[in-house]
């Protein structure tokens, strides 16, 4: 059941022209912005058609509450979305309401929590997307990191996330990063976080890279003052944390909410791409400053 080395790149391509025609597949509509702020150009779209993901969550909760039960996307996932097997325990499909293209959920065969921390083989899943074609990993842990479904997954996107500029719109500010050993923080991120880099020669396989991210993740919980892995199966988290995942770095972010104001922030924020919903949302963005936007959702360093 594990993917086809170098098939994943085009088969992602494929499902979206056929998700696309069916009509599974609905792509937000948006304008964009860049807003520049502590040396960097964050990345701000504007969702300008809601409508439809709106009116599909108000369905999902409307038949949760009917039946009695949660009712999950995921479990069974809809057949026009999926891409392909990835392991024995992940499958990859489409982000339905996709607002960046090719925007893939990696989530767990079986029902998992998405409070529940992260597992090696989460990490091989991941690995296994990434190792195929360039991305941003990452996992909102919690709803108060941005999750809007309770069944565990991770999610990708291919980079460049922006059209112009850096990759990943904060790695300007990475390469000032101070380390104590493996791990570091960037002096201009004014929330608490932890910072690690990769040695390129252990990412070149998924499973060597998910051993090393695991452990990695393990301490970066630690040095932020949660929970990490133990030896007792699945554990729920011990708060909310923003993971972004490349094959160069990786960075945790614990979360203090979900919502500045209005505007509801997940992991790619903290990658400076941020989503407002209308133009009052993007004035407040500009007027607080994106950086501080952040700051405000996040715990004090």
């Amino acid at each position: 059941m594990e993917i086809q080395k170098g098939t994943l790149w085009q088969q992602v391509v494929r499902v979206t022209e056929n998700a696309l025609q069916a009509g599974a597949l609905i792509p937000v509509p948006t304008e964009y912005e860049f807003i520049e702020d502590s040396g960097i150009r964050f990345f701000v779209r504007i969702l300008s058609a809601l409508r439809r993901k709106d009116e599909a969550r108000r369905q999902q909760e409307k038949a949760s509450s009917e039946s009695g039960k949660q009712i999950n996307p995921f479990l069974p996932y809809e057949k026009d979305l999926f891409v392909s097997h990835i392991s024995e325990t992940h499958a990859a499909i489409l982000n339905k309401f996709n607002v960046l293209e090719h925007h893939l959920l990696i989530v767990t065969r079986h029902f998992e929590d998405q409070e529940t921390l992260l597992t090696p083989a989460d990490f091989k899943a991941l690995w296994s997307c990434m190792t195929e074609y360039d991305g941003l990993g990452f996992y909102n842990g919690g709803e108060a990191a941005g999750a809007s479904q309770q069944h565990k997954h991770l999610q990708m996107v291919p980079l460049p996330i922006a059209p112009e500029g850096p990759q990943v719109p904060v790695e300007p500010l990475l390469s000032d990063a101070v380390f104590e050993g493996s791990f570091g923080t960037v002096p201009a991120f004014p929330f608490l976080h932890v910072f690690t880099r990769f040695d390129p020669e252990v990412v070149k396989s998924p499973s060597g890279a998910a051993a090393k991210s695991f452990d990695l993740y393990s301490e970066m919980l630690r040095r932020a003052g949660m929970t990490s892995p133990g030896k007792e199966g699945l554990q729920r988290q011990s708060g909310p944390y923003c993971l972004l995942v490349t094959r160069k770095w990786m960075l945790l972010v614990p979360r203090s909410r979900e919502f500045f104001d209005s505007i509801s922030i997940n992991s790619i924020g903290f990658a400076g791409a941020l989503l407002v919903r209308n133009k009052k949302q993007m004035e407040m963005v500009k007027k607080c400053g994106p950086m501080n936007v952040l700051r405000k959702v996040a715990l004090p360093t």
